[in-house]
């Protein structure tokens, strides 16, 4: 029962950042799994359902005020944490992606590079990512002007002229220094 565990969104300027925990099946492999960057959105959308399909999962947020409140690296790591604890079971060992790791009470082993050498933290990277665009897709709905549907809320020239001559929304975090320059104009 070993977990993989990766986060989605820790640079964009709005919306949550988003972590997934997967344990996959005994069995044949997924194959494809990757690095969700590494992968084209058509093979995430495969993946992702593949992924579901068979393997026990969670996935969690932190949402913009928490982000401003704790700063982004402490959010993601209780994105993290809400998502292991969000398992139908409790893991033996998690791989979480990164060099740093929450202070939890599993068995746990940060990996620098693991989404594309765990599959595990592979298809974890792959539900985080998935989720998340499609919040910001959802949110680029009700906020057009600022192109969440095609940058998911990175700090595009496009997301930064929108900025400038809207001010941020209530799904900006205040306290990204883009954002932040906004607030005090």
């Amino acid at each position: 029962m070993i977990a993989g565990v990766d986060e989605a969104g820790r640079g964009p300027l709005a919306g949550p950042v988003v972590a997934a925990v997967v344990i996959l099946p005994d069995g044949p492999p997924i194959q494809g799994l990757n690095d969700s960057k590494k992968l084209t959105a058509k093979a995430r959308a495969r993946l992702e359902a593949e992924i579901m399909a068979c393997a026990r999962f969670s996935v969690a947020q932190c949402c913009e005020a928490e982000i401003d409140d704790i700063n982004i690296l402490q959010a993601t790591m209780l994105a993290m944490t809400r998502a292991v604890e969000g398992l139908d079971m409790a893991p033996r060992h998690v791989l979480v992606d990164g060099n740093r790791l929450p202070r939890w009470k599993y068995s746990a082993e940060a990996v620098i590079g693991g989404d594309a050498i765990h599959p595990c933290i592979s298809a974890a990277s792959i539900l985080a990512k998935e989720y998340r665009d499609r919040l910001m897709i959802a949110a680029a709905e009700q906020y057009p002007q600022y192109g969440w549907d095609r940058n998911k809320g990175y700090g595009t020239a496009e997301h930064l002229a929108a900025l400038r001559k809207y001010g941020p929304t209530p799904l900006h975090r205040r306290s990204f220094a883009p954002v932040a320059q906004m607030d005090l104009l």
